[in-house]
């Protein structure tokens, strides 16, 4: 039955001066079900990460060949860094830039940092050495706006939906990756890899506009005063600290994983044009086997249980992996299992975070995760990099079990609360 036609007396804050809101008058809605504030602000947010992580993924599956093109560019290190140099910086600055984002409003923080990221972009295009393009990732990596997006988003939307729309954040990604590994080598031979990385900055100029007019605002807060105790706090709680040990692991598996399966593709016969049709089939299968499973995460008492499910799964892709050397079925079969695992932890994990932080320090919290996420690409690459240059592909791969195993084990006394 229907309850009375009438405003709750209380309204959360991030959500009362959202004008679709205003419809919550002419009766409640399921708390299960989103408002169409919450449908537009995650439809936007969702749309800006998707433009300016098409900007980063775009790139990947062409920069190490482009990188050994270059001047300098032989070393199969200074390869790893030129891919890692972005983690490095988004990792330092994430903390800042969600600090600013407490203090200063969503809003001014995100569109500074896509400022910066197309700066870096038309740097990197410019370059004309491997040191400069190192210079150019490093300058898109500041532009770290990641914290700000996320801490935006759970601020428009109640705890009810804010898993759905940190999964719609997820798949936006994942489906902007999925799109790069197409596109990616078929754009490289009409514009370049310089023309690709202009084009990302031109994209990151464009999400500007989408967070300026397209987001809905949040409630207008006075400033922030500065509370050392709160950024202590964050610092200090053992659920974040294993949420941001863990997106660490995962980004460090992925930044190594896509320094070394492109080599093994090659060597299993596939033309490094061609790649696009062995990773569109397994991120298709990928994403089928575990959209079912994003409602399943909501539920009381899974937090444990899919948390260890997932990183087992990420430990299986990568011992196959291992053992895979260059055959096609073994890499396939290695690849799905790693994917399913992956876009589920990386939709998942940002809703944790927003869960347990506080209010008042979300951006705190969120610079924090999302500076260990970059933190961890960056050090996959790098090392990743030496790895492949001393020991072995092999090597890349079980370096990355290893460290999943520790997260396994971490997870292991999370809450399920």
């Amino acid at each position: 039955p229907r309850t009375a036609n009438r405003m709750p007396s209380h309204v959360p804050a991030a959500l009362a001066p959202l004008p679709p809101m205003s419809s919550i008058a002419a009766g409640p809605r399921p708390a299960s079900r989103m408002t169409p504030a919450e449908r537009r602000a995650t439809a936007c947010l969702a749309g800006v990460s998707g433009l300016r992580m098409l900007g980063l993924f775009i790139v990947l599956p062409v920069l190490a060949l482009y990188a050994a093109s270059l001047p300098g560019g032989q070393d199969p290190a200074m390869i790893g860094i030129a891919i890692g140099a972005y983690g490095l910086t988004q990792a330092i600055l994430q903390i800042p830039f969600g600090w600013a984002s407490d203090r200063f409003g969503r809003k001014p923080a995100i569109a500074a940092g896509l400022v910066v990221f197309a700066a870096g972009s038309f740097v990197a295009a410019w370059a004309p050495g491997i040191g400069w393009l190192v210079a150019g990732r490093a300058i898109q990596g500041a532009g770290a706006v990641s914290a700000a997006v996320m801490a935006l988003a759970a601020d428009l939307t109640r705890d009810e939906v804010r898993t759905r729309t940190m999964a719609a954040i997820g798949i936006t990604i994942g489906a902007t990756f999925t799109i790069s590994l197409v596109v990616g080598p078929a754009l490289a031979g009409v514009i370049g890899v310089p023309g690709i990385f202009s084009l990302t900055g031109l994209l990151a100029l464009c999400a500007i506009a989408v967070v300026t007019w397209g987001v809905p605002d949040p409630v207008a807060p006075a400033p922030v005063a500065d509370d050392p105790s709160r950024r202590r706090r964050v610092l200090a709680d053992r659920q974040l600290l294993r949420l941001d040990f863990g997106v660490f692991v995962l980004h460090a598996i992925m930044a190594a994983l896509f320094l070394q399966v492109p080599f093994a593709l090659r060597d299993a016969g596939i033309e490094p044009a061609r790649h696009w049709t062995v990773y569109l089939p397994v991120l298709f299968v990928a994403v089928a086997v575990v959209l079912p499973l994003f409602r399943a995460v909501d539920r009381p008492g899974r937090t444990r249980i899919v948390l260890s499910s997932a990183i087992g799964s990420l430990v299986v892709s990568l011992l196959i992996l291992a053992a895979a050397g260059s055959s096609l079925p073994a890499l396939v079969a290695g690849l799905v299992v790693f994917f399913a695992a992956f876009t589920l932890l990386e939709a998942w994990l940002p809703s944790m975070v927003s869960r347990f932080a506080p209010r008042e320090a979300r951006g705190t919290a969120i610079g924090v995760y999302s500076g260990m996420q970059f933190l961890g690409m960056f050090a996959g690459a790098a090392a990743g990099g030496l790895l492949l240059k001393h020991v072995g592909p092999g090597a890349v791969h079980l370096a990355g079990a290893a460290l999943a195993l520790l997260w396994l084990l971490a997870g292991a006394t999370m809450s399920d609360s």
